[in-house]
């Protein structure tokens, strides 16, 4: 019987003949020295709130589109058995409404402030582990707590802007349009709170023992997030003030 004999030996073979086990890569979390990858980390991080910022803006393009049909269609009067338009106008706080406007956007230019400050640290981190190198002392700015500060007090200024509404008459079920006004304004703040809640994270983590680059993830998905509240604010303001 004929045998077949390889003209090429097999080199490098494990114990027992078995085959070596190839290299891991650096796919997944893991950098190429076994540690944590924290640039896929941060893009798999901002990919994800894109799609946040999706779902939200498709939740306001729905509230924007039902706020403009429903201001033409009538409404059926059981008293004059006729259609009649119901939409009425509601006199809104435009001075406490910009004023909360304006901290809202300061607080947005801070974050900015925050996210630029962590990714400078974490780009000079690597230099400040080398033995003998000294940055000197930096003085930190407070961006991420002055942001909370302005933060609350935009919800404070929302809270006294639906106080001044009721002292006016305007309730949510006063007509069509006062019910838009509470439930575009609620419907920012809820999401704005979501923000809010992770701006406190990242101000606890400030000063945790996290990497930096943990802490630079943290921020700055914050940071973009509340960007977008912010322009997403200016979107509810203005169809408030010109679509009436």
């Amino acid at each position: 019987m004929a045998t077949y004999t390889p003209s090429t030996p097999i080199q490098g073979l494990g114990r027992g003949g078995e085959p070596p086990v190839p290299p891991s890569g650096g796919g997944g979390d893991g950098g190429g020295n076994g540690g944590p990858n924290y640039g896929a980390r941060l893009r798999r991080a901002r990919l994800g709130l894109s799609c946040a910022i999706a779902t939200v803006s498709m939740i306001f393009i729905s509230l924007t589109s039902a706020y403009i049909v429903r201001q033409g269609l009538p409404t059926f009067d059981g008293a004059s058995n006729t259609y009649v338009h119901d939409w009425g106008a509601v006199q809104l706080p435009w001075l406490l409404l910009g004023i909360n406007t304006f901290l809202l956007l300061l607080s947005s230019l801070t974050m900015e402030g925050a996210r630029r400050d962590i990714t400078r640290q974490a780009a000079l981190a690597p230099i400040k582990s080398i033995p003998g190198v000294s940055l000197g002392n930096e003085r930190r700015f407070p961006w991420l707590w002055i942001s909370a500060v302005l933060g609350f007090g935009f919800f404070a200024g929302q809270w006294m802007a639906w106080g001044e509404l009721r002292r006016r008459g305007f309730y949510v079920d006063t007509n069509p349009s006062s019910s838009f006004v509470y439930l575009l304004t609620a419907t920012h703040a809820v999401h704005l709170a979501g923000g809010m809640a992770a701006l406190l994270w990242s101000v606890l983590a400030w000063r945790s023992r996290k990497p930096i680059e943990a802490r630079r993830i943290m921020v700055d998905i914050t940071a973009w997030y509340w960007h977008f509240m912010a322009l997403l604010w200016l979107y509810v303001f203005a169809l408030l003030g010109f679509a009436r």
